[in-house]
Formats: structure tokens, C-alpha cells, sequence
């Protein structure tokens, strides 16, 4: 998977204690405002690239049923409008303002963190091999991080570790976003036969985002936050963490998990 020439800029930097001045690549973060049936409704800090899936994905797990995502007509910059017929904005009344690290910033109540979701079903199981395997897949195909160091990134596999889509942002919140706006326009929803694995910590967020998509195993290299692992305990979620070096821990329904043999 080749880098997309938006995704990372070039910088001069110094290099000390050398002191050497040599050419460097940064990770590029603009502003997405987000329009549904043309309101403004959210504006993100994102990586350029995939912007319609992560419209899609955003109004997907803000509770919102969009059809479709296109440019503008106006062709303003860094917007994105979302056709999402019947959809009640004012379950939303709020244009708030999502930083890249953390996509509940901003949001008025914590009732509107809340996003309604049924329990997640289905009777996935996942080898123990395939989950210690998904954070070095996911790592092969983020040539914008091996570049820059900067971005997270989100990958949807198959139960045998193929993986089906991965997706690069500064805000780890949009890179799922971007996948799950994917799998929608894949037709692929509810993703009751795949593995969500992110590059970094799990946070309520994220869980939130993988159980509205159905999303029955999530697995992350980093730790999960306590009301992450609580959220997936609730939803039916299973949650792996610290998925390093051959190990992993579980943190909630373990019962998808295959052991090794032995």
C-alpha cells in the first residue's frame, strides 16, 4: 500500500546534538468540516485522504443513517457533505470542534458520548496466533507512520489475519472512522466476521465506535482505559490489549479467543 502524497509534508529540522540541518517529513493535520443534509455539524482534525469514509464513519457511530458522502457542490475546501434522508439533527445540536487525539472533545453532555448500540452478536472465534500477529500486519501497512512517526491507523481483518482495509490519521478516532466508512460502502456492515486492530491505546471511543459497526473483537497494541473495557463488557465486546511479543490480554469476553494448543 503505497502513501498518498497529501498524507505527509516536508520540513527542515536540526539534528542535535549534532547540530546537522537535514530535510524531515511530518505527518499533515488540516481541518474536515463536516456537513449533514447541509448543516454543518462537526469539524475534525484529520490526515487528508478518505475523506468521505470518514464522514460516513462519523455520522455512522453518531447514531446518524447516511446514504452517501461526496464533495461539496460549492467545492469548499476541507468539507465534506453527507446525504443522510430522515436523519433528526437535533439529536446532535451542537457544531463542536473534534481535536486529532481525542474525538469526544467538545461535545456538550456526557449523554451525547453515548451512542446507542445493540449488544454486539455473533459467534466469531479468532485463533490466539492471529490476534498476536494483527499490531505487525497493521504496522506493514502504515507507510505514512514508517515515514513520519505520526500517525495511528486502524486494520479490518479477516479471522485467518487477511487484512481487508487499513486506514492512517493524526486522530485515532478518524483513521476507525475511515475504516468503518469503508465497510459501508463495501456493504460490509455489521462487521460480525472480522477483527478490528488499532496502533495505539483503547479508549471508550474506540470501543463505541467498533460496537455500533458490530464489530464483535477489537485489539490494540496499547492499554485500554477503564471505561473502555467496561463499555466492552456491556456491549459484548471482546477486548485485546498489549497485544505484543507473542501475549495479549483480554479484557472482556475471552470466550472468542482460540489458546494455543497445549
Amino acid at each position: 500500500m503505497e502513501g498518498a502524497p497529501y498524507h505527509s509534508t516536508s520540513t527542515r529540522v536540526t539534528r542535535l546534538p549534532a547540530g546537522e540541518v537535514v530535510d524531515d517529513r511530518l505527518a499533515v493535520e488540516e481541518p474536515l468540516e463536516i456537513r449533514v443534509n447541509g448543516q454543518a455539524v462537526a469539524v475534525t482534525m484529520r490526515t487528508p485522504g478518505y475523506d468521505e469514509e470518514l464522514a460516513l464513519g462519523f455520522c455512522l457511530t453518531e447514531g446518524l443513517v447516511p446514504a452517501a458522502a461526496r464533495l461539496p457542490d460549492d467545492l469548499a475546501a476541507n468539507t465534506v457533505d453527507v446525504d443522510a434522508p430522515g436523519a433528526d439533527l437535533t439529536a446532535i445540536q451542537r457544531s463542536f470542534y473534534t481535536s486529532s487525539s481525542c474525538g469526544v472533545c467538545g461535545k456538550g453532555a456526557l449523554e451525547a458520548v453515548a451512542v446507542g448500540s445493540p449488544p454486539v452478536a455473533g459467534d466469531l472465534m479468532v485463533p490466539f496466533d492471529v490476534v498476536t500477529r494483527l499490531p505487525d500486519l497493521l504496522r506493514d501497512a502504515q507507510p505514512t507512520f514508517a515515514q513520519t512517526g505520526g500517525l495511528h491507523a486502524t486494520g479490518m481483518f479477516s479471522v485467518d489475519g487477511e487484512l481487508l482495509c487499513a486506514r492512517e490519521d493524526v486522530g485515532r478516532h478518524n483513521a476507525m472512522d475511515k475504516v468503518i466508512g469503508w465497510a459501508f460502502r463495501a456493504g460490509r456492515l455489521p462487521l460480525a466476521g472480522v477483527v478490528l486492530c488499532v496502533s495505539g491505546r483503547l479508549s471508550f471511543e474506540l470501543v463505541q465506535k467498533a460496537a455500533v459497526a458490530g464489530c464483535p473483537v477489537l485489539v490494540a497494541v496499547g492499554a485500554p482505559s477503564s471505561l473502555a473495557v467496561e463499555l466492552a463488557v456491556d456491549r459484548g465486546l471482546t477486548l485485546c490489549g498489549f497485544v505484543r511479543n507473542g501475549r495479549a490480554n483480554v479484557y472482556s469476553h475471552p470466550e472468542r479467543i482460540v489458546p494455543p494448543p497445549g
